[in-house]
């Protein structure tokens, strides 16, 4: 089919992108609890502050290997489900059992283990819902649909992160349990967790519709005509350039461990970042004479590390712009139930009532920035078309740094609220707008697989802030967690300012 023949995308009502988008609410609810209460469960179980950030590790390493894999599986993808509506399936299935085992961890360890499952799990619904507003919607309505799944993020998370709160204080289930246990309002909220998280994505699996693959090609035939050219610009000194790169970071942060004597574990992490190196040497021999049917022979993980190394230009750009955004929120994420407790209810006895109290009223400043995100995401296409889809962004990670910044300042912990609502814009804003500016920019016939690669911008600096952020609390700050936030404020600000940089042409390389 020439570019010429070319069929038009069709526009999708309210109501499908309302129910392509539902399936957010279900897998923020599970998000939104594992955010909320897991550093509590932590802590319940014995862990000390420091060690908080390695035990979260689980979760973005997780990430990291899941999602791009998931991405490429998924855009090769097509039975009686459809494309991407199999892993919404499979990964929700997964995170409600694992929902429903979590708040019965007699361990520490076990809870880490079970963090880690979680985690798996809702990577594995999470990242094809990007790529499937990107097939479904033409890219003038994208900005709409990721503001859209960020209603539903919002709207889910506020009643997740609220509902510990809401059961000790309306329906009398006690917040507190010996040492060693978790509290029960935390367990219940786990179980009706799983509940919605599973009906939610069924909604959407069983009520929207996929393109097929030729239907996708045929929308973005032009693009697809481009694709090639664009392929063969890759050369073998780009691979091998880029192996050296990996392979130094990985040295570099083997040495950091050992001149700082920290945790063995993350050894593990510094020979899995050094092993992307020799990798790409592979890769660039094997590639050194490819075309599209030699790459289509080297399978999944040769072409997620091709793809990896060889990004758009713009998408290279964001990804700076989502590792300070994201360090930023995996700071206030680990240390705020930690950062309020000592800092604003001065306890930090996991089995005080100051503590559980100050722990129930993180989940409803987490429940708060939540639903100042969900009408922020009514707001921000609006904005966009107003000031520019950049500036959009800059405006809201400011609003959200100043937002955290200022936990420092305020004493009184019943106005806490006030910050969150710089933080929901900030949140809504990132779950939005990077995935506007990138679907624009990569291949559609790659959607999933970039989507995923993406992902490495969220995961890498949360396994930085989880090897460093104790470290650095303990070195230069006496170990309170109060000015992890503080930290995480000024990181949102950063990225505010990155976002201003990013060259938006298509598949500029």
């Amino acid at each position: 089919m020439s570019a010429n023949n070319q069929q038009i995308q069709p526009q999708l009502n309210f109501w499908q992108i309302f129910n392509m988008c539902f399936g957010f609410l279900g897998i923020q609810f599970g998000f939104a609890l594992q955010n909320a209460n897991v550093s509590r469960i932590f802590q319940t179980l014995g862990a000390d502050i420091d060690e908080i950030p390695i035990l979260w590790i689980a979760a973005p390493l997780t990430g990291l290997i899941v999602q791009p894999i998931i991405g490429y599986l998924s855009d090769n993808t097509w039975n009686f489900l459809g494309r991407r509506r199999p892993y919404f399936l499979i990964g929700a299935i997964f995170t409600t059992l694992s929902l429903f085992i979590m708040p019965h961890s007699p361990t520490l360890w076990v809870a880490a283990g079970m963090l880690w499952i979680m985690d798996a799990s809702i990577n594995i619904a999470m990242e094809p819902f990007r790529a499937f507003v990107g097939d479904n919607l033409p890219q003038k309505q994208r900005t709409q649909g990721y503001a859209m799944q960020s209603f539903f993020i919002g709207v889910g998370a506020v009643i997740a992160s609220a509902l510990p709160y809401i059961l000790t204080n309306y329906f009398d289930v006690a917040n507190t349990a010996p040492a060693g246990e978790i509290a029960d309002s935390v367990r219940y909220a786990f179980y009706f967790g799983g509940a919605v998280l599973f009906l939610a994505v069924g909604w959407t699996v069983v009520s929207s519709k996929e393109y097929s693959p030729e239907e996708l090609a045929s929308f973005h035939q032009q693009e697809a005509d481009q694709q090639p050219q664009i392929e063969n610009q890759r050369s073998v000194s780009q691979y091998r350039n880029g192996a050296m790169v990996w392979m130094a970071i990985g040295a570099i942060f083997t040495a950091i461990i050992v001149a700082q004597d920290l945790d063995k574990q993350l050894y593990i992490l510094s020979l899995g970042i050094f092993a992307f190196g020799p990798l790409q040497l592979i890769c660039s021999i094997k590639l050194a004479n490819k075309n599209q049917q030699a790459r289509s022979s080297l399978g999944l993980i040769f072409n997620v590390v091709d793809d990896l190394f060889h990004m758009p230009k713009a998408m290279r750009q964001l990804a700076v712009v989502q590792f300070f955004a994201w360090f930023a929120l995996f700071a206030m994420w680990i240390y705020t139930t930690a950062a309020v407790t000592s800092h604003h209810y001065g306890s930090t006895d996991v089995v005080s009532q100051a503590y559980n109290d100050g722990a129930d009223w993180v989940g409803m400043l987490f429940a708060s920035y939540n639903g100042f995100a969900a009408i922020a995401a009514i707001i921000i296409p609006f904005l966009a078309k107003a000031v520019g889809i950049k500036f959009t962004h800059t405006i809201n990670m400011f609003l959200g740094g100043m937002g955290l910044i200022s936990f420092y300042f305020i004493t009184d912990p019943s106005q806490l609220w006030i910050p969150m609502i710089g933080v929901g814009f900030a949140w809504a804003s990132i779950l939005s707008v990077p995935y506007a500016m990138l679907s624009g920019v990569i291949p559609p016939k790659k959607m999933g697989v970039y989507m995923g690669i993406f992902n490495f911008f969220i995961v890498i600096p949360q396994l930085l802030a989880a090897s460093i952020l104790g470290l650095l609390l303990k070195v230069f700050f006496d170990g309170q967690p109060i000015y992890a936030v503080v930290l995480g404020g000024v990181f949102m600000m950063i990225s505010g300012i990155a976002v201003l940089f990013v060259d938006q042409n298509k598949h500029t390389q």
